[in-house]
């Protein structure tokens, strides 16, 4: 193995175990220590759904479950959309289907305004990394090791 690959792969585990240690915090509490860039976990109880990674987590949580955010900031919400109208095929062409032709349907708004608005209730942890590199690879990792339902790495 490449030592430059290996040494990002020994920090994984313990930046992992300092996410879940982190105390979970909720929309209109979020702490002013929040890191700059790194990972973050939104979670239900005991269940984990969703890693992501930002270069800004605070901005980048908020667009995920911010009232006024839209289909094109908030991923998780519209992944949440599709789930509870059953709309869970994506469509790369203009129509009903499209992200754009979902967002004009009243139902599929309203589960996203729903989706939103349950984000808000989740818990939130988070855990600082500045490397992109190794951002990336503690995204994987996470999702990984905690079974996040809601992400996934496919190519579109």
């Amino acid at each position: 193995m490449h030592p430059t690959f290996a040494k990002l792969l020994e920090g994984l585990h313990p930046k992992f175990e300092e996410l879940l240690r982190n105390a979970p915090c909720r929309y209109g509490n979020l702490p002013k220590t929040i890191p700059k860039q790194g990972v973050y976990l939104f979670s239900e109880g005991g269940n984990y759904l969703y890693v992501g990674r930002s270069n800004k987590i605070r901005l980048r949580y908020g667009r995920h479950c911010n009232p006024g955010a839209t289909h094109r900031m908030a991923a998780f919400a519209f992944k949440l959309a599709r789930e509870a109208t059953g709309k869970t095929t994506a469509s790369y062409q203009a129509g009903d289907d499209s992200r754009k032709g979902l967002m004009l349907n009243p139902e599929f708004r309203a589960a996203f305004d729903a989706a939103k608005a349950r984000i808000r209730q989740m818990d939130f942890r988070f855990v600082e990394e500045s490397g992109q590199n190794a951002q990336a690879l503690l995204e994987i990792y996470c999702t990984l090791a905690l079974n996040a339902r809601y992400n996934d790495f496919d190519t579109h």
